[in-house]
């Protein structure tokens, strides 16, 4: 499946537990809810931020990126392939993770919303 002009994505139900994942939502987004072990770097802030991707993403592994809906995320997708990595979207974002019962965690570990 793709997003747009040939985006790779992927559905949320085919992610694996332990999949790496780049969400790119805002600050007030990420402190409502998101998925747990992910990378937070808002896409306001990827391209100064980008070093902190390469140094946490799995080496020669897939990153997800995920964001509220899947827009932002297709964007910053399609930026990681052109660099050469192996990046997909997630189909739907985080309305989709927290609809298929995928758990969401808030500010300190308490349950959390998609906002």
């Amino acid at each position: 499946m793709s997003f747009g002009a040939g985006i790779p994505t992927v559905e949320v139900a085919e992610l694996a537990p332990d999949a790496f994942l780049l969400d790119v939502r805002e600050d007030d987004e990420w402190e409502a809810g998101h998925a747990e072990g992910a990378l937070h770097l808002p896409m306001s802030e990827f391209v100064a931020r980008f070093g902190e991707l390469t140094e946490a993403a799995p080496d020669g592994g897939r990153i997800h990126v995920i964001c509220r809906s899947g827009g932002r995320s297709a964007q910053v997708t399609n930026y990681l392939v052109q660099q050469g990595l192996d990046a997909v979207n997630v189909a739907g974002g985080m309305q989709v993770w927290e609809a298929a019962g995928r758990p969401v965690i808030g500010a300190g570990g308490a349950p959390g919303v998609v906002i």
